[in-house]
């Protein structure tokens, strides 16, 4: 697919086969709320460590809201609100919560903690940048103000700013994603997530059920499935400057009914196509795997004129074949 002044990068992974297509697979993209996968894992390190538990009490204050979508901000008062690490941990992995987010980082002890869960589990080049509420901000260079998690005063400010200043801002994020990572290592951190090397069986069990539960971009990759297979992922969206969105991005594990599976990254660094272009791109990734999967090949172009044996993005030498890509099938082991 042809993006219009964009880029895109894709990588996927047979965890039994032990092969990985990609293209553009080394560069590195901004992943956006993808990242809430690496807090929820430093979450659930933590908990296999004794430090916390699920269950542990947290009072969540109007202080500790952060920016964007935060579900969790309608039953903040002026008392707080009442909750626990694990009701936490689901809004922000199913919901996308940035608020959930940023309180349970803060209570691993912060990005720098995180980075270190990170860097001790080698998860190659993955990126963490920042509490979404500070790294939003910064994206659209502005400083963080508590005003910012209310209302449309975010909006505002953002509106009100010279354009060029945000502008700058926004080319010096995509040229240096602090919260780069490339499509091979975000498969491979799945593919270790899915065989139990990051955390405890227990704790492996229950983030791969809230991934599958996830709320968040249904017509993305989950939009390709075909009848008995299933994914588990999560997603990330970056801000939007005119027609130019960034960060659409959607990473997970793909199975198929006989069990086999397969990790998957589409990420969207920048683009002017509208979503449902995006949507499709991600689709017809799930659609040609599901394809490989069944000994079809590719998929034929669908009505869009999506074809599915060349994906192409601006940088028209730099095609994702998948007819070649993928291996033949192999029998399961």
């Amino acid at each position: 697919m042809l993006f219009r002044s964009g880029r895109a990068g894709i990588a996927v992974r047979d965890l039994s086969g032990g092969w990985t297509a990609t293209h553009d697979g080394e560069a590195l993209y901004p992943q956006q709320s993808v990242s809430k996968l690496w807090v929820a894992i430093s979450v659930l390190d933590a908990v296999d460590r004794g430090a916390i538990t699920l269950d542990d009490p947290v009072t969540v204050r109007r202080e500790d809201l952060s920016i964007f979508h935060q579900p969790i901000r309608d039953h903040v008062g002026r008392r707080g609100y009442e909750t626990t690490v694990g009701a936490l941990l689901e809004s922000a992995a199913t919901r996308s919560d940035n608020a959930a987010n940023d309180v349970l980082m803060r209570l691993v002890g912060g990005p720098d903690q995180v980075r270190a869960v990170m860097t001790e589990k080698a998860l190659g080049a993955i990126s963490l940048a920042d509490e979404e509420r500070y790294f939003q901000t910064r994206i659209a260079g502005l400083d963080w103000r508590p005003e910012f998690s209310f209302g449309r005063s975010f909006w505002q400010a953002r509106a009100a700013m010279p354009q060029e200043v945000r502008r700058q801002a926004l080319e010096a994020y995509l040229q240096d994603p602090a919260d780069g990572a490339s499509p091979e290592a975000l498969v491979a951190a799945l593919d270790r997530l899915q065989a139990g090397d990051l955390l405890s069986p227990e704790s492996t069990a229950h983030l791969l059920g809230l991934l599958a539960a996830s709320q968040t971009g249904p017509k993305r990759l989950g939009g390709g499935l075909a009848e008995g297979w299933s994914l588990a992922h999560k997603t990330g969206t970056g801000q939007v400057m005119g027609a130019r969105a960034t960060g659409y991005n959607d990473v997970g594990l793909l199975t198929a009914p006989d069990g086999r599976t397969y990790a998957v990254a589409v990420l969207i660094a920048e683009t002017e196509a509208p979503i449902p272009e995006r949507q499709a791109l991600m689709q017809a990734v799930t659609q040609a795997v599901i394809a490989q999967h069944q000994g079809l090949g590719p998929r034929p172009a669908d009505q869009d004129g999506l074809a599915m044996d060349s994906l192409e993005t601006a940088d028209a030498g730099a095609d994702l074949n998948l007819r070649s890509g993928f291996p033949a099938p192999s029998p399961r082991p």
